[in-house]
């Protein structure tokens, strides 16, 4: 259901806000409106409200009245099983420290010609988390159509981006090696709770029992598909550790869609592109990053026809960056890269079968996690069902099993 605008997200809290992200108490908020930011299915993790914040603020001896727009990015405030599996995983903190800190290194680091994300305004850890942000779109910046899949001018502009981001977070390691510890959790963690986990096997088993249906395909990989269920998160967190003599970076862990945001020109062709969303990021080899983007996110025909131009494109953008701000480190060559990606193919397997259903769903099959998963253990994911996604995995799941995937 729609978030509500809670009662503490008022004048007084938005003010104290906005005068320690300043550091100007002379700040004085006179209003705020607020509504959504995000529609259902846009956004799992937590609630979006965005305001619009009018106030007024010294400057040269004249109190000047300005409007701003921000975003405040709030743990699940309905509650649920949704609120409790995310309160009781690391994945707020995650994200506080890398928009408070690792992300502020990074963007200086590339001397802001390439903005990594949105300006972290404030946060709060105890009683509510939450994250207050600049608003992207006042700059203009928009979502993407998720059903549509990006076409490859979009694919570009976001491997662009991710290889910045990749080669920002070795410049800011290198400094300051102790900044790669604090991402080890990611989305294949052990410690996550059982809730998270389950979330991957049950999805894994309900398509395996969903292509029962589906007469073009041979039914052999029905019970291979229902066997690997309960393996899913045990092999996502093997395929995802990184291994010694690794090239290895600080992944964004969660690189589909829906977690970047492009500019457009006036004639409609993407020309920017900027992260959202960082709850999840990880150390460990690109190859996470990238195997999640190009099974999510791409229109069929994008990543068909363009896979190694990509990849020849994030290389490209890696090593440039890299010797641009001046890192020690020596990116991958093209075949280690490949090595990489094979070697971890079974993250793309899973990226396909867990999320590309919830990038392709249909608005009216869309379901919230708590809808999903109920407190009695019932779980229905509908988005397995949808037309575009039975038309993609039934030419994937024979390849998975092709390479055999389906028999780890």
């Amino acid at each position: 259901m729609p978030v509500e605008t809670p009662e503490w997200l008022n004048v007084c809290f938005v003010q104290k806000a906005l005068r320690k992200s300043e550091e100007d108490n002379s700040i004085n908020v006179i209003d705020i409106f607020t509504k959504p930011a995000t529609n259902k299915g846009d956004n799992y993790g937590s609630d979006m409200i965005r305001a619009l914040v009018e106030y007024t603020q010294d400057q040269a001896g004249r109190k000047i009245t300005k409007k701003k727009s921000i975003i405040v990015k709030i743990a699940p405030i309905n509650d649920g099983i949704r609120k409790d599996l995310i309160l009781s995983s690391p994945l707020f903190n995650t994200e506080m420290s890398m928009m408070s800190n690792t992300l502020i290194k990074m963007n200086q680091l590339l001397k802001f010609k390439h903005l990594l994300s949105a300006k972290c305004l404030y946060t709060q850890k105890r009683d509510i988390p939450l994250l207050m942000l600049q608003d992207l779109a006042p700059l203009g910046f928009r979502m993407a159509d998720r059903e549509v899949g990006l076409d490859l001018a979009h694919c570009i502009l976001a491997l662009q981006g991710l290889a910045k981001f990749h080669a920002a977070s070795v410049a800011v390691y290198e400094k300051e090696p102790s900044q790669k510890q604090l991402y080890v959790s990611g989305t294949f963690n052990p410690e996550h709770p059982k809730n998270f986990r389950d979330y991957f096997k049950n999805t894994v088993q309900s398509l395996g029992k969903e292509i029962e249906t589906w007469p073009e395909i041979d039914q052999k990989y029905t019970k291979k598909i229902v066997n690997i269920a309960s393996r899913t998160y045990e092999i996502g967190t093997k395929v995802s550790k990184p291994r010694e003599g690794d090239f290895c970076v600080i992944n964004h862990g969660d690189f589909w869609v829906n977690n970047m945001l492009f500019k457009y020109n006036e004639a409609g062709k993407p020309i920017d592109h900027i992260f959202v969303d960082f709850q999840l990021a990880v150390y460990t080899s690109p190859a996470i990053d990238l195997l999640y983007f190009l099974s999510t996110s791409p229109s069929v025909e994008t990543i068909e026809d363009n896979k190694d131009v990509l990849l020849d494109e994030y290389l490209k953008t890696l090593s440039c960056t890299m010797k641009e701000i001046g890192c020690k480190t020596q990116p991958p060559t093209i075949e280690k890269l490949k090595d990489s990606l094979k070697e971890r193919a079974a993250y793309g397997m899973i990226a396909s079968f867990t999320v590309l259903p919830i990038v392709l769903c249909e608005k009216e099959n869309i379901r919230d996690i708590d809808e999903i998963i109920g407190d009695d253990g019932r779980y229905e994911n509908l988005s397995i069902k949808g037309a575009l996604f039975r038309k993609i995995i039934s030419k994937r799941i024979p390849m998975y099993d092709e390479m055999g995937l389906l028999d780890l």
